[in-house]
């Protein structure tokens, strides 16, 4: 245990190197003033544990970094504590017994591994045996079950999402509007690669070649750890075939049954798989913009991808730039923040995208022409209610018609 400990917190000798900036890092150190447990939840590999390091090295430059203790639980070492929350006492004297110093700040990296966290993460918070206590998980699920209600009012929460196209930006050293101008064809080129392989970090880093076998790594052991073996999934077959299906009409309307006819199961096993493909972050599901909670629930729903480098692993996208690009501004909505629908019953338009008190109508369209322009502009024009904006986005046509803002996907998201 020793070993595996020293070995996972290397800040006990240095501070983290060669870290990149995240938007959301303000806000963590902003919510270092509550006593409350910090969770941060979202996709494996979005950058949690890239998160935990920089807050690390920020509570290095304020306390002895061998008070700060960092364990990542997802190492293979920690299976044998798997059904065993006590484990936890253990873990913290033999820290304690290494340093020979308290622990103050307590980082657990993939909370879940361990059945019954949440008891011993009440418990210490409750006895008030660290100043702060950070957690992160891969499931939407961490804190809903029966224990976590245990936790109620003692955390707050921040999601986590692969880089944004303004963080994409940043680490590309472009940081302002001049920049930005002058620099087009390789902003267009950055707009290029997550539209086909998306925006985690390892992935955007590594050579084109190695790409798609890095997604498809990740998308294995996504489907695998945090729902094959977090639901207990018996009919693995069938469930990796019914999120191929996914991906393969990404952005398409379904229902349940259509989907548990095409894959051959039934409606309950359909509507149960893909609420763990939500859980775990893979998909989204949309529902359409409807007052009436019956009509969204009986409406037929589309799917969206959390990162675009995962459409590929369906049937090739690569000339379906429409799809690509509506998948691409959906993450950039959501990483926003925005509670997103759909709209489809007299006019078609493609998010109704809500934050706050504002509503705005959002169609995505790859390129403006002659063909598709009518139909494109009816879609926000032609709706039934009243919107704050309306908004046209483009991959580099910039334009305004009426009251709908055309713009670029690259002017809009570096707003």
């Amino acid at each position: 245990m020793e070993k595996v400990i020293i070995s996972q917190n290397k800040h006990w000798d240095k501070p983290y190197a060669n870290l990149y900036d995240r938007d959301v890092f303000e806000k963590l150190l902003s919510n270092l003033k509550t006593k409350h447990i910090q969770v941060l939840q979202g996709i494996r590999r979005s950058g949690k544990s890239t998160l935990f390091k920089l807050l690390i090295n920020h509570l290095s430059t304020i306390t002895d970094p061998q008070e700060i203790l960092y364990l990542n639980l997802d190492d293979p070492f920690f299976i044998k504590y798997s059904n065993d929350a006590a484990s936890f006492y253990e873990i913290i004297q033999t820290a304690k017994k290494l340093t020979a110093k308290p622990i103050k700040y307590l980082f657990l990296d993939e909370v879940q591994a361990i059945k019954g966290w949440e008891r011993y993460v009440k418990s210490v918070y409750d006895s008030e045996e660290f100043t702060k206590i950070f957690i992160t998980g891969s499931n939407s699920s961490l804190l809903s079950g029966d224990l976590a209600t245990l936790l109620s009012g003692r955390y707050i929460t921040l999601k986590v999402y692969p880089l944004s196209f303004k963080e994409m930006l940043q680490i590309n050293h472009i940081r302002n509007l001049i920049e930005l101008h002058k620099e087009l064809p390789k902003v267009l080129n950055i707009i290029d690669n997550m539209m086909q392989f998306g925006s985690f970090v390892e992935v955007s880093q590594a050579e084109d070649e190695f790409k798609r076998e890095l997604l498809k790594t990740y998308y294995e052991t996504i489907l695998l750890k945090d729902c094959v073996a977090n639901n207990s999934i018996r009919d693995i077959k069938s469930f990796k075939e019914l999120s191929f299906y996914a991906i393969t009409n990404l952005t398409s309307l379904y229902s349940h049954s259509s989907v548990s006819k095409a894959i051959g199961i039934n409606d309950k096993s359909a509507k149960e798989y893909i609420s763990y493909l939500e859980n775990c972050y893979l998909f989204s599901e949309l529902k359409l913009y409807s007052y009436s909670l019956k009509e969204q629930q009986n409406n037929k729903k589309k799917l969206y991808l959390s990162d675009n480098g995962f459409i590929h692993l369906g049937f090739s996208f690569s000339s379906n730039f429409g799809k690509l690009l509506e998948n691409l501004v959906f993450c950039e909505l959501q990483k926003r923040g925005y509670e997103l629908y759909f709209y489809n019953k007299d006019t078609e338009c493609d998010f109704i995208a809500k934050k706050e008190d504002k509503t705005l109508a959002i169609q995505v369209c790859y390129e403006l022409n002659d063909q598709n322009r009518k139909r494109e502009i009816n879609g926000l024009n032609k709706l039934p209610f009243q919107v704050d904006e309306k908004i046209l986005i483009t991959y580099n046509q910039k334009n305004r018609i009426e009251t709908i803002d055309i713009v670029p996907f690259w002017e809009y998201f570096f707003a």
